[in-house]
């Protein structure tokens, strides 16, 4: 993701008119949860299902939870930039059984990628250093899907382009100097996700499942900025 915005970075420099006043690179962790949600579908084969799912996001657990963006900041204080976030989902136990499957899990990770656009107010406060922001994002989501149907021989284990998502941003960013800043904030990311199940590989001709849900995600952010 690291080696993304870098170059999402140089494409924003190089395109940036003489007036921009300057780049700014940003790294957070933090602690995210998920909203249950109803997921609905078929099995491969086509055994139909539809669930209320307890969605866990163990933030805290490896792999992480975490975040980065590249925002170009005009001289007026609105920012245009590109966001990545590396969330997770997991459902519980009674929630695959109920299902059918013994995996069902967005763990590396339910990734979320934004296009957005941004507003701050410097020394809002008449603290020099202090600057409040917000911010939203369109974009898609990409999860990385493990899913193993009860019995299966093999599992749906890969990367799948799902849907639509939707990012929302509020926080406050405290200057260390001119270049590095400290930052605390709330994200809250929904995505449409309309997921294939891969089919039994021991099954001749047995059809591809599907899986579908929106997923609500909500985290608070901490993480550190360079600006150039």
């Amino acid at each position: 993701m690291l080696k993304s915005l870098k170059i999402a970075a140089a494409v924003l420099v190089v395109s940036a008119a003489p007036a921009a006043a300057e780049v700014e690179l940003s790294l957070y962790l933090g602690v995210q949860s998920v909203n249950s949600s109803t997921a609905s579908g078929t099995l491969p084969g086509g055994a139909a299902f539809s669930r209320n799912v307890a969605w866990e996001g163990n933030p805290l657990e490896n792999p992480y939870y975490y975040g980065g963006r590249i925002t170009w900041w005009t001289q007026n204080d609105i920012g245009f930039g590109v966001e990545g976030t590396h969330a997770k989902a997991y459902a519980p136990a009674a929630d695959r059984a109920a299902i059918g499957v013994s995996r069902l899990e967005l763990s590396d990770g339910h990734n979320i990628f934004t296009a957005n656009v941004m507003k701050r107010w410097p020394a809002a406060f008449g603290a020099k250093r202090w600057t409040p922001y917000v911010g939203g994002g369109l974009g898609v989501a990409m999860p990385h899907v493990d899913i193993q149907v009860i019995g299966a021989a093999g599992r749906t284990y890969d990367f799948e382009q799902t849907g639509f998502a939707v990012r929302g941003i509020a926080g406050m960013k405290y200057d260390l100097n001119d270049k590095w800043a400290l930052f605390g904030e709330y994200q809250a990311t929904w995505s449409d996700n309309d997921i294939t199940i891969d089919p039994d590989p021991a099954v001749a001709g047995q059809t591809a499942g599907k899986f579908s849900t929106q997923l609500l995600t909500h985290a608070v952010n901490f993480g550190i900025s360079y600006s150039f």
